[in-house]
């Protein structure tokens, strides 16, 4: 992709809150916040205020909570003068959980209590965390219907892969024990009714543990439902993430008849065949090496300076 790949408004100034030429929606680790600090560079907090100041949608589709989206998005974009009237949607929790945000901070949190994971369950995963797993891992406490762990920043990248397959399966064997059907990756473990409604879900950071009903695709619909709430339909999308399964985002938005190109800032991975494009950080001229976030905020330069071109 070249800089003149991505639409530009008609004229500097000018607003199209009812049809804009660009929506953006926004896996948070990796192409926004650095999966080894997890915060989110200046930079891209500039670009993210630029883009929305400019009447380009923005909107996060996370498995994060809304916690930290406040903490480590909302706020810095807050404090970098997000002008009144402009409203930023986040969508967290794979679909589950969802608040929107002004230059006043956020508004009403909505939680999709069906798609929690029992609390008994994530009362037992919290005290096996605690018994065997505190040295690599934390249990996050701001989920309001996944259960998660994540690796400590400390810790090095392959001790806490290797902890997370035990844990991983310790998981699974807690899900039979309360008599929930379970699913990773490839192994299916029903639950006595031959159901499985939970997902254990590996990152390179963490795991998720969640409704199978959950998912980008799921978020994606809420941002569309989100945006149509205010009158806005974009003229085209762009969805940026770092893994095989935010694929689904631009996988529904095409389904469903939307305009999209799909931004895989960690194509190592595998680039799937997929019927709308796919870009890296190579249509930008960028290496190989330039991945995660380094790759997301060139994507957002590059959008913002289309629209100052």
């Amino acid at each position: 992709m070249t800089v003149s790949e991505s639409p530009a408004v008609s004229a500097p100034g000018i607003r199209l809150p009812s049809a804009p030429p660009l929506a953006l929606l926004l896996d948070v680790d990796g192409p926004v916040a650095s999966p080894v600090t997890r915060d989110v560079k200046p930079g891209i907090i500039a670009d993210l205020v630029a883009l929305a100041a400019a009447g380009i949608p923005v909107i996060f589709n996370t498995g994060r909570s809304d916690a930290f989206i406040r903490e480590q998005v909302m706020e810095p974009m807050i404090a970098a003068g997000i002008p009144a009237g402009t409203v930023i949607h986040a969508i967290c929790e794979k679909g589950a959980v969802w608040f929107s945000y002004t230059s006043a901070g956020p508004g009403p949190i909505h939680v999709d209590r069906e798609l929690a994971v029992p609390a008994a369950y994530g009362d037992d995963v919290r005290r096996l965390v605690a018994e065997d797993y505190a040295a690599h891992m934390f249990f996050d406490e701001t989920k309001r219907a996944m259960v998660s762990v994540e690796q400590h920043i400390n810790v090095p990248s392959a001790d806490y892969l290797a902890e997370q397959k035990l844990f991983d399966a310790e998981a699974m064997e807690l899900m039979a024990r309360h008599g929930l059907g379970v699913v990773r990756l490839d192994h299916h473990a029903p639950n006595s009714d031959d159901e499985v409604d939970y997902r254990v879900d590996p990152t390179i950071i963490s795991t998720d543990i969640e409704s199978v009903r959950l998912g980008k695709d799921l978020g994606a619909s809420r941002a569309v439902e989100l945006l149509a709430a205010q009158g806005i339909t974009p003229q085209a999308w762009r969805t940026v993430g770092d893994s095989r399964t935010d694929y689904a985002m631009a996988d529904w938005l095409h389904h469903n008849d939307h305009s999209v190109k799909h931004v895989d800032v960690r194509p190592a991975d595998g680039v799937p065949s997929k019927p709308y494009p796919v870009l890296t950080a190579a249509d930008l001229g960028l290496e190989p090496t330039v991945i995660h976030d380094d790759a997301g905020g060139a994507f957002l330069r590059a959008w913002r300076e289309a629209l100052d071109a």
